[in-house]
């Protein structure tokens, strides 16, 4: 299957985006843990898999790994913690018992990469790169394992080591996911292009904590975990300002993320410089939102007669 078959005739064809040489139907993205492997969220009456330009399934490692301990989630003001510490039942696993069982011909699928060591992150990737899914997002950055990608994600040098591992492992278009916690994310930025990545995702969650006062411990039992949602918005924002203009450079595109639950939202982070938009933390707000943002989105760049959505992109005015 090409990624060009993957675009129906009920989408405006304004929205449709070219993204690291793949042609999505709309600029919507699901994130990585928040629909499961692809199958839980069509199980929504009113989702369709046609309004979303690709989603990325739940995180894989070359192992299976249990998780962490409960509690793993815990509702903030504005936003969620999680720690659910990548649980899943490994890569080879998601190629032959997962991925067959999946729409390919409604939307695209991306895998996301995880590792504890450089030699599982090339592992993971030769493993999607004899798969249908049509793109792997690395995580670099997930900031509820207490191995691996904390450290990758928070060490420039490091993040380019993890893409120059994977990049000879596979034809497909590699999409690094860049950490808010990172002291200069543009340098991040610019060293994992140098190495070979062909988009980034920005940003993964911040890291946080929340306290129970009565016992007086901490509510997730990995006591820090990954924040997201409407609270992260304007980090997130400044993150992809930040990244596009290297981004720019270089012809890479970004998936831009973290709060965004509406049409404004993803407006936002287009005219910021993201070419995509992932929504993660807001399906859970609105399991429906995606059909409420494309109608949105439509809207604006007719009343203000724009012909694509790509043509809004990085268009802020200073």
């Amino acid at each position: 299957m090409t990624s060009e078959s993957v675009h129906p005739s009920n989408i405006a064809a304004e929205l449709s985006i070219d993204f690291a040489g793949l042609k999505l139907q709309t600029p919507l993205v699901l994130l990585s843990g928040c629909v499961g492997f692809g199958e839980e969220f069509t199980r929504i009456e009113g989702y369709s898999n046609r309004d979303v330009g690709a989603v990325i399934l739940k995180g894989a490692t070359l192992e299976p790994r249990m998780g962490n301990a409960p509690h793993r989630v815990y509702e903030t003001p504005s936003g969620m913690l999680n720690a659910i510490g990548l649980q899943n039942p490994g890569a080879r696993y998601v190629v032959e018992h997962v991925l067959p069982r999946l729409p390919h011909h409604e939307t695209q699928f991306w895998a996301n990469a995880n590792g504890s060591s450089l030699q599982d992150y090339a592992e993971v990737a030769r493993i999607f790169d004899d798969s249908p899914v049509t793109a792997i997002e690395i995580n670099i950055s997930c900031p509820n394992v207490k191995e691996g990608g904390v450290h990758f994600g928070n060490d420039p040098v490091m993040a380019a080591r993890v893409v120059e591992a994977m990049r000879p492992m596979t034809s497909k278009p590699l999409i690094t996911k860049l950490s808010p916690n990172n002291a200069d994310i543009a340098d991040t930025a610019r060293r994992v292009i140098e190495a070979g990545t062909d988009g980034l995702s920005v940003i993964n969650t911040l890291v946080g904590m929340a306290v129970d006062t009565e016992k007086r411990k901490p509510v997730i039992a990995n006591v820090s975990g990954g924040l997201s949602g409407p609270a992260i918005k304007p980090v997130a924002l400044w993150k992809v300002h930040q990244t596009y203009a290297v981004a720019k450079q270089h012809h890479i595109p970004i998936l831009g993320q973290g709060g965004i639950c509406c049409a404004q939202d993803a407006l936002e982070f287009a005219i910021v410089g993201s070419s995509a938009i992932g929504i993660g933390t807001g399906l859970f707000y609105d399991p429906l939102t995606c059909k409420k943002m494309l109608s949105g989105i439509s809207e604006y760049l007719n009343r203000h007669q724009l012909e694509t959505f790509s043509s809004l992109v990085g268009s802020l005015q200073h």
